[in-house]
Order: structure tokens, then C-alpha cells, then sequence
């Protein structure tokens, strides 16, 4: 399976990537701890069906120390009691900022409550632009069909 277009050859998607790429940055440099990071990346990618992308945070995850039961339990994290109450607040916020469609209002008050309950003012904006970030990246590979399978942890970086 080849992709609809070469992302990585591409200047125009070479000049976007980019930005892209500088906005996600300021996220991995927040204080949003990184296994935060890591699980938000990961179910927005499994949400989306994003397999490149699903592929690429499950092994950097792996890599960066995650447990391999953490990392299958992502997609029924409200079943599992391996996470924290801070991660699952920030799962959820995944959820309802990636299907924005599907809620009517988007998200919830509720569900923002909780996740300012166990992030401060600076992580919950990280937590919106990784969000943000990762929606984007997962549109664009689903759209190009991008494969998956052979990304190497840090490949990269």
C-alpha cells in the first residue's frame, strides 16, 4: 500500500508539516507530563482511525517507558483502573474535542470541569493545542493513506 501522496517529499507538505510540527513543540515542552501526552495522542489517533499515526505513539510510548498494558487498555480506559484520575479527565476531553460532531454543544462543561480539576492553566492549554495538533495529523494521513507498521520509535525526532 503506497500513499496518495508523499507528505515527506512534498515542499507544500514539507512548509505545513513544519508549522505544524512547531506547534506541537510547545505542547512537548509544557508541563503536561509526558504520559499524558502520549495516551491523549494515541486515542484521538485510535478515534480517528489513524493507523500511521496510532502505529507511531503506541511504540514512541513504548519506548518512552509506558507499560504495554496501559497502552492496550487506551481505546476502554473507563473500563481500566490503571489510570490516574488527571489522565482520565484528559482522555476524556480527548474524546469530546476529536468527535466535536457528534455532541452538539462540543465539549461539555462538565467534561472541561474535570479536566481543570487536575490540570493547571498551562496544561489544559497544552492539552488544546495537542489535541488540536493530533486531529490534524490524523485527518491528514487518514485522507493520504498513509500506511502503518513501519514507523521506528523516534523516527521523527
Amino acid at each position: 500500500m503506497d500513499a496518495r501522496l508523499n507528505f515527506f517529499t512534498n515542499p507544500t507538505a514539507q512548509k505545513f508539516t513544519k508549522y505544524i510540527n512547531s506547534a506541537g513543540k510547545a505542547v512537548t515542552d509544557s508541563s503536561l507530563p509526558r504520559a499524558t501526552q502520549d495516551l491523549v495522542l494515541l486515542r484521538a489517533s485510535q478515534i480517528n482511525g489513524c493507523g500511521f499515526c496510532t502505529d507511531m505513539h503506541t511504540k514512541d510510548a513504548e519506548a518512552a517507558g509506558e507499560t504495554t498494558q496501559r497502552l492496550h487498555l487506551v481505546a476502554a480506559w473507563r473500563e481500566a483502573t490503571v489510570f490516574t484520575d488527571a489522565e482520565r479527565a484528559a482522555l476524556e476531553l480527548t474524546e469530546e474535542g476529536t468527535r466535536i460532531a457528534d455532541a452538539a454543544g462540543g465539549v461539555s462543561d462538565e467534561v472541561w470541569a474535570a479536566a481543570a480539576k487536575h490540570h493547571d492553566e498551562d496544561q489544559l492549554a497544552a492539552l488544546v493545542g495537542l489535541i488540536a495538533v493530533i486531529n490534524a495529523y490524523n485527518r491528514m494521513n487518514v485522507i493520504i493513506r498513509q500506511p502503518a507498521g513501519s514507523y521506528q520509535p523516534g523516527q521523527f525526532a
